[in-house]
């Protein structure tokens, strides 16, 4: 009898992925875990009392393909409000299985094999994947290393006849820096009379400080029919593990996208969808959001300032990132895992984010965590 052949996957150089590792640190040494990017504060007691609601009403069975009709009417609603573009509820929204899934979704309906994508470094860690999974090429381009800015002239010299997509994400993660007015200009004028589409991750939208402002790609036409817009619930509710979110885009995309996401979740579950519906009505619900998070990370930047931790700029997301050259010379893999043994406190390494191997001596801590989590941390990480 023949043994069966070991098996190589599609990505048979991919490890585990530093949040895993740096969250068993933290289990092993029961340390206050900074590196994970979600709340550590619980969901509405509304929203929760909404979907048992809704269960308890039956609705238990599958959603229509692209999402229940009145939670696609909501979001058409809102992104009409707050960013003056009009989707089809019909035709030109899908609720997906969060982010990710809808990030996967859309690199399946344009890539073809040997397409280029072009992704800016460091990025979120499912871009690269889902790229190479469907038999593209990412491009990948270092954001500017001092406030983490596109460089533009790179950009423009990166674009071929095989560029087939750009992946923006602002409020960017990890960085939270934001695009500004001078980038969609640039981007508009670059894209112009190119076969060039673009992705926008924006589950982050709601989470913006200082007076600057989320600059959709729904919010300009010249972006918008190029574009598939992709956000989450899961960010703005503190609901991660509900994994939902969205997508919208023009029909002729949509109508695309639609046909790959049948087949890969073909609906996300359904009182989730109702109550999240309901939940929308109350604009509060999610305008609130920046203002709650701005005090998080006021009061984290407030309390580390003392450290010899250099604080960079934080425009937008819940992570902050810190730069620890006044401490050690380590490289950021290092000193992350000594961080956790020496004072408990787990953060991530910024490196992982990139492709190829960078000198760093920043870490990332996320700040959506309950104030007295955050007091403690700050302790911990101004003994050093």
């Amino acid at each position: 009898m023949n043994e069966i052949k070991e098996l190589n996957s599609k990505l048979p150089d991919t490890g585990t992925s530093i949040f895993a590792v740096m969250s068993k640190l933290a289990d092993e040494h029961n340390a206050i875990n900074l590196s994970q990017g979600f709340p550590d504060f619980n969901c509405s007691d509304k929203l929760i009392e909404l979907v048992n609601s809704f269960m308890k009403k039956g609705f238990n069975q599958y959603a229509p393909m692209p999402g229940t009709i009145e939670l696609r009417r909501e979001i058409s609603r809102i992104i009409n409000k707050l960013y003056g573009k009009h989707y089809n509820p019909d035709t030109e929204i899908t609720i997906t299985a969060g982010a990710t899934q809808t990030l996967f979704t859309a690199f399946s309906t344009l890539i073809e094999k040997g397409d280029e994508v072009i992704v800016f470094e460091p990025a979120y860690d499912s871009y690269l994947p889902a790229i190479k999974l469907n038999g593209g090429v990412p491009i990948t381009i270092k954001l500017n290393e001092e406030d983490y800015s596109i460089p533009w002239e790179i950009v423009a010299d990166s674009i071929t006849e095989k560029t087939k997509c750009i992946v923006f994400n602002s409020p960017h993660n990890p960085t939270g820096a934001v695009l500004n007015n001078n980038d969609i200009s640039t981007l508009i004028e670059l894209v112009k009379n190119k076969n060039i589409y673009l992705i926008s991750d924006e589950v982050y939208e709601h989470i913006i400080f200082d007076g600057r402002e989320h600059l959709s790609f729904a919010r300009y036409d010249e972006l918008s029919k190029r574009s598939f817009v992709i956000s989450s619930f899961g960010k703005t509710f503190h609901t991660t593990g509900w994994k939902a979110g969205y997508c919208c885009a023009s029909e002729e995309l949509m109508r695309e996208f639609r046909k790959i996401h049948q087949f890969i979740v073909f609906a996300i579950n359904t009182p989730v969808q109702l109550a999240i519906a309901e939940f929308l009505k109350d604009d509060s619900n999610f305008l609130n959001l920046k203002s709650f998070y701005k005090a998080k990370r006021d009061l984290f930047r407030d309390l580390i300032k003392e450290s010899d931790f250099k604080l960079r700029e934080c425009s937008g997301t819940y992570f902050q990132l810190l730069d620890y050259s006044n401490i050690s010379g380590m490289n950021d893999m290092d000193f992350s895992k000594q961080l956790i043994e020496k004072t408990g406190v787990a953060v991530i390494p910024i490196s992982p984010f990139y492709s190829t191997k960078v000198s760093s001596h920043i870490v990332r801590v996320c700040f959506a965590k309950k104030d007295e989590v955050l007091i403690s941390a700050s302790k911990r990480l101004c003994s050093l």
